[in-house]
């Protein structure tokens, strides 16, 4: 396949990007691998170029998921801050990656880091990204028991996103896990009802309810084909649109 050309007009200008931290690890899953951080700041890059202003939010499973089967001291919200902790590392590691591709970034962080990051603002946000900025936020919802998934769903709403875009080692929605079913199917739409009703762990329900309600356009796509997130942008076929009913 040929790679999207960049001259077209983007179908979405302002998208954001959910981003797994274990794709920074490389094949490892595990810490930062150099050439997988440098591979997403171009493709970051292109969509400056064409005219897209991204906002990033990125997990941090590189670092630390959820332990209290391994770690049975850890009570919930003492584990859901060190995982909080650990996106913060993520956005504060990418965005100096983009600042070395040539690119303009402002760290945000929904918790109290002032000598690290800035202190979440939608304003301050909206006003970067206009400015042609590329936003990282960090931190989740700043709240345990709120996952990067919702973090990202409200940031989109927040900061005005035309569409929500979930990265993934999977191309798309399926109807059971194509890892451990050969026979899975893909869908090309499906509507948020119906991820809810199949219970199909898209993202989880505070995200998937707060895309419906604000109806907030949601792509779910793998991260491993080259070029696909500017793909996405211009309009192109791409994963799995989820979609109003």
């Amino acid at each position: 396949m040929k790679p999207a050309s960049s001259s077209r007009n983007p179908r979405f200008i302002r998208p954001l990007l959910k981003l797994s931290g274990e794709m920074f690890g490389g094949k490892d899953g595990f810490g930062f691998d150099r050439a997988t951080l440098e591979k997403f700041a171009e493709e970051i890059k292109n969509l400056l170029a064409a005219g897209i202003t991204p906002g990033i939010v990125i997990g941090g499973g590189n670092f630390f998921r959820g332990a209290r089967t391994t770690l049975p001291a850890l009570r919930r919200h003492r584990a859901d801050a060190v995982g909080m902790l650990a996106t913060v590392m993520n956005a504060i590691c990418f965005a100096e990656h983009l600042e070395a591709a040539g690119m303009r970034t402002a760290v945000f962080s929904a918790m109290p880091l002032s000598n690290m990051t800035l202190a979440y603002d939608i304003d301050c946000a909206r006003r970067h990204l206009d400015n042609k900025v590329i936003c990282l936020y960090s931190g989740g919802t700043g709240n345990p028991y709120f996952s990067t998934d919702s973090a990202a769903a409200l940031r989109a709403i927040e900061t005005g996103c035309d569409v929500l875009i979930k990265g993934t080692k999977v191309d798309g929605v399926y109807d059971a896990d194509p890892a451990k079913n050969p026979n899975a199917r893909k869908f090309d739409q499906i509507t948020y009802e119906e991820v809810l009703a199949r219970n199909l762990g898209v993202m989880d329900l505070v995200a998937i309810t707060l895309c419906r309600d604000n109806r907030m356009p949601l792509k779910v796509l793998s991260l491993n084909e080259p070029g696909i997130l500017l793909r996405a942008c211009l309009g192109e076929t791409t994963g799995t649109d989820v979609i109003e009913s």
